[in-house]
């Protein structure tokens, strides 16, 4: 009995074991994986995969060269092209031209018969080798893979939306942002960047337009955002615009110059005060009178020289009043002045005033801007009345 416990403790043993070394190897596996699709390990994962394709492929052309024709080289060329590094797409080339040389060898010369190599196949590939090795080259040179370069378009296009989103406000207030970048894209030259300060009581929004748009401003509207988001609530309101300025000043851009408008409301009292920066006017409605009141301080575009002054005007939001903000682009074509623009904003906004202002931003650049070719965003800031704090959200 103790000879048959001791070859069961054997056996368990070297079962524990071969456990073990398979758990450590699927473990090794699967963190290589990870890390190459995050861009942070090595490439010779694919290249091995890669590798491993081309004979296979060139033994199926031998085999059948009507169904598998020797231009299928061209699939682990063009993947090759996305998934490795220069260095080791040479060897995936090399091992694709020599399995061409054995398919032209074993099929006879391609004046013999169809699925051939022929001289247009040879081109054919060597046309994708040599464009995918300028996309790796270039890959290469950019320092970001292909596997982590959306992840990284992903990453700044939520770092901008969550730096875009408008703190929760205390009952009575409704505030909500809609914007729709130029040509359907994810990246857009307006943004918002907003905060509580002073103890919660006030809020600071500050919505801004960069020069450009789409693509072309989204890196700019990225850093700026940032920077934005750093200058406002660390100094006072008078101050933020002059210190913006003076930073846009410092980047030096050939195309550098930014429009803004800068709120500071007290949540308490609901008056405001209202810094502009080239930027188009803000709209108050007064719930008295149902009219739209322009509200257009003074201040020059950002980025264009330094001492600039900006001069605020101020104004209140009783219950009931709604204070409108937005971006030339919602305003203002080639062939539409802004004066034009804002009475069809407003003429669309006042469908809005009976039944409240809830869900509301989206629609107008809908309705006002829907094929604009260019960047649009709309901020709505609503003191609600008693009538507007019954309807549900």
């Amino acid at each position: 009995m103790a000879a048959g416990r001791e070859r069961r403790a054997e056996a368990e043993t070297f079962t524990a074991r071969l456990r073990m070394q398979w758990h450590r190897v699927r473990v090794g596996l699967r963190r290589s994986a990870v890390d190459y699709f995050r861009g942070d390990g090595s490439d010779w994962v694919a290249l091995a995969g890669l590798l491993l394709t081309v004979p296979v492929i060139a033994a199926i052309t031998l085999m059948n060269s009507v169904w598998c024709s020797p231009a299928a080289l061209v699939l682990p060329i063009v993947a090759g092209g996305l998934l490795l590094r220069p260095a080791s797409l040479l060897g995936l080339y090399a091992a694709a031209a020599t399995a061409l040389i054995v398919e032209s060898v074993q099929l006879g010369p391609y004046t013999e018969g169809p699925s051939r190599v022929t001289p247009g196949v040879v081109l054919v590939v060597a046309a994708c080798g040599f464009f995918g090795l300028l996309i790796a080259q270039f890959r290469s040179r950019v320092g970001v893979p292909w596997r982590r370069g959306g992840t990284m378009l992903f990453d700044l296009r939520e770092r901008i939306r969550v730096q875009s989103k408008l703190p929760q406000l205390p009952q009575g207030w409704h505030r909500e942002m809609a914007l729709r970048p130029a040509g359907g894209q994810s990246f857009s030259g307006d943004f918002v960047v907003a905060a509580r300060t002073n103890g919660g009581r006030t809020m600071e929004v500050v919505l801004t337009d960069v020069s450009g748009k789409g693509m072309d401003a989204g890196s700019r509207a990225l850093l700026l955002s940032g920077a934005f988001g750093g200058l406002l609530g660390s100094l006072p309101p008078h101050a933020f615009l002059p210190a913006a300025n003076g930073y846009l000043l410092r980047q030096d851009w050939d195309e550098g110059f930014a429009t803004s408008i800068h709120l500071v409301l007290d949540l308490d009292s609901g008056d405001y005060e209202l810094y502009s920066a080239g930027h188009p006017p803000g709209l108050q409605l007064s719930a008295g009178s149902g009219r739209w009141e322009e509200k257009a301080a003074e201040g020059p575009l950002l980025g264009v020289y330094d001492g600039a002054q900006f001069d605020p005007v101020k104004g209140s939001l009783r219950p009931g009043d709604v204070l409108m903000l937005f971006t030339d682009g919602l305003v203002e074509t080639s062939d539409r002045d802004i004066v034009e623009g804002i009475d069809r904003l407003t003429g669309e906004a006042d469908r809005y005033v009976a039944g409240g202002f809830h869900g509301a931003a989206w629609h107008l650049i809908e309705a006002v801007a829907k094929d604009v070719n260019d960047d649009r965003a709309l901020l709505l800031i609503c003191r609600e009345g008693p009538t507007a704090q019954s309807v549900p959200r």
